[in-house]
């Protein structure tokens, strides 16, 4: 399949979102850029977090852009697939949690 919703090429026009809003979309850059310096976290640790999380929210251009970085920063697969794995249960959890919401409906509904 060499067609997708997505276009990889589009990932290079990230920066361009500032064209249509250039103050809002700079200070968004602003604070993209503060978010991933070297701080309590390291960059590397950053990287893998983003990686996970770019799958629990499913971004095919941020899972494409950490997939690559965290390779650059000596991540390997193994500790890729095991924070993906830790993303997918916390979103299947969150899932399950909030089954407790209508379990209390349904009790609510039913006395």
């Amino acid at each position: 399949m060499d067609k997708t919703y997505y276009d990889p090429k589009d990932l290079r026009k990230f920066g361009k979102i500032t064209e249509w809003s250039e103050e809002l979309g700079t200070k968004f850059f602003d604070y993209y850029g503060s978010v991933f310096e070297e701080g309590a976290l390291t960059a590397r640790e950053k990287s893998l977090i983003a990686l996970a999380v770019s799958h629990a929210v499913q971004c095919p251009y941020c899972i494409d852009a950490y997939t690559s970085d965290t390779l650059k920063r000596g991540v390997t697969k193994e500790q890729m697939m095991e924070a993906i794995h830790v993303a997918g249960a916390i979103k299947g959890g969150a899932t399950l949690v909030h089954g407790v919401q209508m379990m209390n409906k349904v009790n609510k509904l039913e006395m």
